[in-house]
């Protein structure tokens, strides 16, 4: 039953509206005057208040202001006289719900209040969920005002029907980034596709995306669809996006417009409705200049783009998101909770973070592992960053000549050298995967495979 305060000086008024309001299914507490009211506010937290304007000692105008300041969500009504109109629209401008006039139609203030009290409640709710979604933003990407940009472009974005495109380096959270997306959108109830471009050999690609009908190809003995179709109503997130072929963006091109897709061996267009996001951790002009990118691709996928910065751009998160990391590696290593010490977090914080969120997680897990005493600390830290400088080579001066190509290092040496060839590749070329390939002589299937493999 929902709580109502009213605020009369009149006895009677304020008698009558009670038992009518009982006898609607709220219950009522009564006071006389400014003074009482802003006591029984705070005692009996109501739903919604009903407050005459026109009372001796402190007038409504200055109950308002005193109620709207303890608790500015909870609705207040103006009970006011015909001649005073005036006095209630500026209440109304300095924070009440609304008013009605006196005598006040019963039916009318029921409606209103049942209205009032059922938009304070939509209203906490959609705080209370803006507050989730924010700690839960945090939880996976940081606190810091960097982020704290990325996540006010999110909301407002999200709602909206534009593609977008993430532009970040490896490891900085496009994909979690894009989940959120799309479940903050109206298509929050339906697919979210994932599509990784490496990880799809290019011969099968098109069908993966866009479908096929039986007897399209050999091997095809039955029709399938493709991802556009999975995500009916929902979205599809392509990530790699600068991988993919002249051909596969031809056919992009045309879906995001048309919204329809042509499997392959037919004819037949298919109606689709998605939304598109894509991820790369290239700057797309740069490919468009080099006609490397169809431009008009980019200009019709990039209605909103969100730039998600390194970490060594927000070192702010380095320290919420190791201790994170930490707590996470204990509990999946069934371990007693470990507080990295300051001396470690110091190291933490210093560092630059090539692989940014995914390294800085990787870290933090083999510590934990190897890990013995009730603190994480710096020693344990050290072993672990050595062991990975170690194997990836800190290498930030070299050049492409001085890496051999890969199939020279896998004859001549341990998979720690193989290892060790890629992750010098990867920050040679700036985590992108399509330059490291090249730059070890492999083709970018195989690239993936490695990676994957080494755990890099």
């Amino acid at each position: 039953m929902k709580k109502i305060l009213i605020v009369d000086d009149e006895d009677c008024i304020r008698l009558v509206l009670s038992e009518f309001l009982k006898n609607r299914g709220f219950t009522a507490c009564e006071a006389k005057d400014g003074f009482e009211a802003i006591a029984l506010f705070s005692s009996e937290r109501p739903d919604a208040v009903l407050l005459d304007l026109s009372m001796p000692g402190m007038d409504g105008m200055e109950v308002l202001s005193r109620l709207t300041g303890q608790d500015p969500s909870i609705p207040v009504i103006i009970l006011t006289a015909n001649g005073a109109i005036s006095s209630a629209v500026q209440a109304v401008k300095l924070g009440a719900f609304d008013f009605i006039s006196k005598p006040p139609d019963f039916e009318e203030i029921t409606m209103r209040l049942s209205r009032a009290i059922e938009k304070a409640q939509l209203k906490k709710s959609l705080a209370r969920l803006s507050n989730s979604l924010e700690a839960s933003f945090a939880r996976y990407l940081g606190k810091s005002p960097a982020i704290k940009s990325v996540i006010s472009q999110v909301y407002k974005v999200a709602p909206s029907p534009f593609s977008i495109i993430i532009q970040g380096e490896t490891g900085t959270g496009k994909s979690t980034l894009a989940e959120f997306i799309h479940n903050l959108s109206s298509r929050a109830n339906k697919p979210f596709v994932r599509v990784d471009i490496g990880v799809i050999p290019e011969t099968i690609i098109e069908s993966e995306l866009f479908g096929h009908s039986k007897g399209a190809f050999t091997g095809a003995d039955r029709a399938k669809k493709g991802y556009f179709e999975t995500a009916e109503g929902g979205t599809v997130f392509i990530d790699e996006l600068e991988n993919t072929s002249a051909q596969v963006q031809s056919k992009l091109l045309s879906a995001v417009e048309q919204k329809s897709v042509y499997p392959i061996g037919t004819a037949r267009a298919v109606p689709v409705d998605f939304r598109l996001i894509a991820a790369t951790n290239t700057d797309l002009t740069d490919l468009v200049r080099l006609k490397k990118f169809r431009e008009d691709l980019f200009y019709r996928l990039s209605e909103f783009t969100i730039h998600l910065p390194p970490l060594r751009e927000r070192t702010e998160d380095i320290s919420f998101l190791a201790q994170r990391f930490c707590d996470e590696a204990c509990a999946e290593l069934k371990k007693k909770p470990l507080e990295i010490n300051d001396d470690a977090m110091e190291l933490l914080m210093q560092r630059k973070w090539p692989g940014n969120v995914r390294e800085l997680k990787n870290v933090l897990r083999r510590a934990v592992l190897l890990s013995s005493g009730e603190a994480l600390g710096k020693d344990c830290l050290t072993e672990v960053l050595d062991s990975a400088s170690d194997s990836s080579g800190a290498f930030h001066g070299g050049s492409a000549s001085a890496i051999l190509p890969l199939k020279e290092v896998s004859s001549r040496a341990s998979s720690i050298a193989e290892a060790t060839a890629i992750r010098q590749a990867l920050t040679l070329s700036g985590g992108n995967k399509s330059k490291a390939a090249s730059i070890l002589q492999v083709d970018y299937k195989t690239m993936l495979t490695k990676i994957r493999l080494y755990n890099i």
